[in-house]
């Protein structure tokens, strides 16, 4: 036997194991692999994000509009660099004086007058057309000049174009035969610019003007404060925050090696996570563990919640809100307990704050509502529950998202607004969960809270007929639940689970009724059977229950209660009276013997005892405590010496609760009454 049980668990660890490789791939699969830090923001929006620091000494630069203002001022009035190209200048005078000279008869007196003028012209400075036009518009009032290292500003009003310096010699010079010797020698094309714009200068001077006028206007220290949650982003701070991600990724592009062990980092994370859920199942819920269908819907449900906020989160700011997290509590709660429900929750919100921006308000936050789920739900029996623990959980989230605010930063900021309208809608989603666990109900074939509240309504189909067949059996079967419920309250099992079964446990004795004490009326059909035919009889309506728990599709665990009640235990009265008559013969107690198996829970443990102690209690012949507890006490210690309890998670802690939760409803159900006093006639009373 224990070699057998030594394969069950090794086979169901390695089943396990195998779920959870699953589930962690798929999680990895998923998982944000960006190490850099990237924000989403807009200049007038409030920013979504926790406190923000320096993480060096970061200088305050004037934002990119104001800039952009200064460098559209600076080229607008910036004077240009000058240089004067004497050369040219030399190359143009000899140029007109040669030329002149070759004219055949023209006055050497003349040519003399124009090439002084001309280089009167050449001294003012001539400039190129497109400048002087922008001079001559005061457009260019000033231009610069460079001599050493010093850099002087002068008034451009003197100087003129090629083509005016030629209109000016044409003007003083009017004559027939200057106007001929200028046509011929082309004097127009001979002129040219002796002042030049010096590019590159001005281009080097212009820069360091707008470099010193976007300077720096402070310093913020590293640790400083750059932003905190809710606050207005303004032109200034987004600025600083693009100064900022550039700081970060000059610092990440520099240990770039690194983000092959971030990312193992948080692989290692999430395998440890995985492995507290591995680890509470395999040692506080070995029964969940072994099913297979348990397994599956856990980490199933783990897995989807997981990877949705991932996905979401990637393109939402703070669209981890949204995602309805405690719907896993409260979809574990409908089909198991308070523990696993949120023992779940809690390795679910660790492996989805791996895409927090802000960790411990997100833990905070949903720790808060998750708790807040499973004590609003702890007797679910109603679906208008669900709506009541919707709101329950969004002001839990309120009220921690407050909380967290006043303690961070001393105050409530602006982005309150974004988080109370995610999770008003995360409260939405939460108010249809029981359409999953309707459906997580059909393929998984589990039997949730809901369903066993629906079937212990005495008016379902059955129990109907169950009391007009058997009118004895429903009492009996009513009273047993109420014992059965006080005990399991005691115990901490399942109260709702035990009610139903309760009420369906005797079911089998529909077909043969009249074969069975409390459906009696005054004529016992075992008088005229053996005790042989009449155990059969009394033992077959286990089988019978099971054939119309079928029929009706009742679930699983309450067909436990049906075929468990009994157990292997021995239909004694029969059993005794056989052998009383056969006083000389070893009898076999098989054909007496229930077929079982014996309870395989608490709960149906619970049951076997409240069945025997509710029966027995009616044949007792004085109700005191003492005989109450006499027979408690005998009934139960009978069970257990009869080993019918040791399959069960029983524990002797448990069976002592139980008695004297068993001792203190049956001295409340058949206490002393008070005798009402008969009232005397008398003639004044006439």
């Amino acid at each position: 036997m224990a070699n057998e049980t030594k394969k069950i668990l090794k086979r169901n660890t390695a089943f396990h194991l195998l779920v959870f490789v699953i589930t962690a791939f798929a999680i990895v699969w998923f998982l944000p692999t960006s190490d850099k830090e990237s924000y989403r923001y807009e200049v007038g929006h409030p920013w979504a994000y926790g406190l923000l620091t320096a993480p060096a000494d970061m200088p305050i630069y004037l934002d990119s509009a104001r800039c952009r203002e200064i460098r559209d001022s600076i080229n607008k009035n910036f004077p240009p660099v000058i240089v004067r190209n004497l050369e040219q200048e030399e190359k143009a005078i000899t140029a007109v004086n040669e030329a002149l000279a070759n004219v055949e008869g023209f006055p050497a007196s003349e040519r003399a007058a124009i090439v002084s003028r001309l280089k009167a012209f050449y001294s003012s400075g001539i400039i190129n057309s497109r400048t002087a036009s922008r001079i001559q518009s005061g457009r260019l009032k000033t231009v610069r000049v460079i001599k050493g290292n010093v850099t002087s500003e002068i008034d451009a009003s003197g100087y003129i174009s090629p083509k005016s310096a030629y209109s000016q010699l044409d003007s003083l010079f009017p004559e027939p035969i200057h106007k001929a010797a200028f046509n011929q020698i082309g004097l127009a094309n001979i002129i040219t610019p002796n002042i030049e714009l010096d590019t590159i200068a001005s281009n080097k001077l212009r820069e360091e003007i707008y470099n010193k006028a976007v300077a720096p206007t402070g310093l913020i220290r590293e640790g400083e404060r750059i932003i905190d949650r809710g606050e207005i982003v303004s032109a200034k701070i987004h600025n600083t925050l693009k100064q900022y991600e550039k700081i970060v990724a000059d610092r990440q592009s520099k240990v770039q090696s690194n983000g092959f062990f971030f990312f193992v980092g948080k692989i290692g994370f999430i395998l440890l996570s995985l492995l507290l859920l591995f680890f509470y199942l395999r040692i506080f819920r070995p029964r969940l563990f072994a099913s297979s269908r348990s397994t599956i819907f856990i980490y199933l449900l783990v897995g989807v919640f997981v990877i949705a906020n991932y996905i979401i989160s990637a393109h939402v700011v703070s669209g981890m809100y949204l995602i309805p997290f405690t719907i896993i509590p409260i979809v574990l709660l409908a089909f198991f307990d308070s523990r696993t429900a949120m023992t779940v929750h809690i390795v679910t919100i660790f492996l989805s704050v791996v895409a927090a921006r802000t960790h411990f308000e997100f833990l905070f936050m949903q720790m808060m509502a998750g708790a807040t789920a499973v004590y609003s739900l702890k007797d679910l029996s109603r679906r208008s529950q669900l709506l009541r623990t919707a709101i329950l959980v969004f002001f839990a989230y309120a009220i921690a998202y407050v909380t967290y605010e006043l303690m961070t930063i001393g105050t409530i900021s602006d982005y309150i607004k974004r988080i109370l309208l995610f999770t008003g809608i995360n409260a939405v989603l939460i108010s249809f969960a029981y359409i999953l666990i309707f459906v997580s109900e059909k393929l998984f074939r589990f039997t949730s809270v809901v369903t066993l509240v629906e079937l212990a309504d005495t008016n379902t189909r059955l129990l109907q007929t169950l009391s007009e067949e058997c009118p004895g059996t429903f009492q009996h079967s009513m009273s047993v639940s109420t014992l059965a419920t006080d005990a399991a309250r005691a115990v901490g099992a399942n109260v709702q689970l035990i009610r139903t079964g309760a009420m369906y446990h005797d079911i089998g004795k529909i077909d043969n009724a009249a074969f069975f004490t409390e459906n009696q009326k005054g004529v016992n059909p075992h008088d005229s059977l053996d005790p042989v035919s009449s155990a059969k009889i009394i033992i077959n309506h286990v089988a019978d229950g099971l054939k119309r728990a079928e029929k009706f599709k009742l679930p699983e665990p309450v067909k436990d209660f049906i075929s468990q009640h009994h157990g292997r235990g021995v239909a004694k009265y029969f059993y005794n009276t056989y052998c009383n008559a056969h006083p000389d013969e070893d009898v076999d107690p098989e054909p007496f013997m229930y077929p079982g198996p014996n309870p395989q829970s608490r709960e149906t443990s619970i049951l076997m005892m409240a069945d025997s102690v509710e029966a027995a209690s009616r044949s007792l012949k004085e109700f005191t405590v003492e005989a109450i507890t006499a027979l408690v006490n005998k009934i139960i210690d009978s069970q257990v010496a009869d080993g019918l309890h040791d399959d069960s998670n029983i524990s002797f802690r448990d069976i002592k609760i139980i008695k004297e939760a068993f001792i203190r409803r049956l001295g409340t159900i058949y206490h002393a009454r008070v005798e009402y006093p008969e009232r005397i006639n008398s003639s004044k009373n006439k």
